[in-house]
């Protein structure tokens, strides 16, 4: 299938040429700016060769980090789990970038699946991410790698560092050969400044020697012009104002002979240090092609031991499929007593649950019967009230009636047998109202 974004806008990074299934691949790519992202952007698993986007054998949505702005490159990470991964075979596989509209953007070399050789050495590599989704933390991956595709990115590695370090001595040796072809072209400017400068101080000697002899000539000759005398008083002066001077210029020349000596000087411990760096990454190279020589006999040791365990990893891989099979056994045993503990859960919650609502309706009852026994026992108290009042009333009536019954003791005996009936009623009529009120406070107690 024909790609219809360019070649560059999606590029998959760090493709390794094979994976375990048993663990979770990372499949790293970055997103240039000539992709535009979309949320519904995804990545897929697909045999070499395919012809359909629906032939993909699993996929990953395509996520990048909060903060993204359309236009700039950014790093970006897709996780496949393990359930999801091909079987082991020598299938090869690859990945693709499908954007939203259903365009290929990109795909990365072929790789293949394999199972885990139980006798190889494995190495455990821890890889920090940094959290480009806007969190401060940082997140460590495990990666687990058999031992030689580890000693073969460390021999990548170190062939990589290698030429890095060759052109790092090229550099060195072409910045040493133009500072030895500044510090000769500024030793043959200074041979030549200082040649013109000898020369100006012979000048000026000579000059001096002329001037001094031309003075003592004139000395000579004072005794015998005097008439002169003027003229050569001020000639001398103007040869001694030319002699300050020219000393002057000599002592201004010796200084700067002094200045140039010590830039080259200078120059010349530059030229040292630089030698010395060009030493130590000498030895440094010598120390890393010793260190590739080990590491790729060791590698060769390595393939050999793999090549010899092969046959012992085919009887592994048939006691492994035996085990497999004892596995999915025990995890459909599982799922039944799963099932059957989530019943059993599920029936002591109701039971729970029902006993919650007797405890809250025994409570109900027992609030309800609490209320009651408080309003029998009020209306007792009442009741026992009145009933004090009427026997107050009682003995009231019949002091009155026994103090009437002996002022006139004298009446008639029918108003004597009346008052009799009278008391006889009273005492009737009041015992069943205090049965009562003693019966309901009794009740009220309890």
């Amino acid at each position: 299938m024909e790609k219809q974004y360019p070649r560059s806008a999606v590029v998959f990074r760090n493709v390794g040429q094979r994976y375990f299934p048993q663990t979770r691949v990372e499949c790293h790519y970055s997103v240039t700016s000539a992709h535009q992202w979309s949320s519904s952007d995804w990545i897929g698993i697909f045999k070499v060769g395919w012809s359909s986007l629906s032939e993909y054998h699993t996929y990953s949505w395509s996520l990048v980090p909060e903060g993204y702005t359309e236009g700039n490159d950014v790093d970006c990470c897709a996780l496949f789990h393990a359930s999801y991964l091909p079987r082991p075979s020598t299938v090869e596989y690859h990945f693709v970038y499908v954007h939203k509209m259903g365009k290929v953007c990109g795909q990365s070399r072929p790789f293949t699946f394999c199972a885990p050789k139980p006798l190889d050495e494995l190495e455990t590599l821890r890889e920090e991410r940094d959290e480009e989704d806007g969190d401060d933390e940082e997140e460590e991956l495990l990666l687990v790698v058999p031992r030689a595709q580890l000693l073969q990115s460390e021999l990548e590695e170190c062939l990589r560092e290698k030429a890095e370090l060759q052109q790092a001595v090229l550099e060195a040796k072409q910045e040493i050969e133009e500072e030895r072809r500044s510090s000769t072209k500024a030793k043959e400017e200074w041979e030549s400044e200082r040649d013109t400068m000898k020369e100006e101080i012979h000048q000026l000697c000579q000059n001096l020697t002329h001037k001094c002899d031309a003075l003592k000539k004139v000395e000579g000759k004072h005794k015998d012009v005097e008439s002169c005398q003027e003229n050569l008083n001020s000639e001398l002066s103007q040869l001694m104002a030319e002699k300050g001077h020219s000393q002057r210029q000599i002592k201004d020349l010796e200084d700067e002979v002094k200045v140039l000596t010590e830039r080259e000087k200078e120059r010349n411990v530059e030229l040292e240090r630089l030698k010395e760096i060009l030493m130590k990454l000498s030895s440094q190279i010598k120390h890393d092609e010793e260190k590739r020589k080990l590491l790729q006999a060791e590698h060769e040791a390595t393939q050999t031991e793999v090549r010899g365990l092969q046959s012992r990893l085919d009887s592994s891989e048939r006691l492994a499929e035996g085990l497999r099979g004892e596995l999915r056994e025990l995890g459909i045993r599982q799922g039944h007593a799963h099932a059957e503990l989530h019943q059993s859960r599920l029936q002591l919650a109701q039971l729970g649950l029902q006993l919650s609502e007797e405890k809250l309706l025994l409570r109900e009852e027992r609030a309800n019967w609490a209320l009651e026994r408080e309003a029998f026992r009020s209306a007792a108290q009442a009741d026992q009230q009145k009933v004090e009042e009427l026997r107050s009333e009682v003995q009231r009536k019949e002091e009155q009636l026994q103090a009437k019954f002996w002022s006139e003791s004298d009446s008639n005996r029918m108003q004597a047998d009346q008052h009799s009936d009278t008391q006889l009623m009273l005492p009737a009529l009041v015992d069943p109202v205090f049965r009562s009120v003693t019966f309901i406070s009794m009740r009220g107690n309890m």
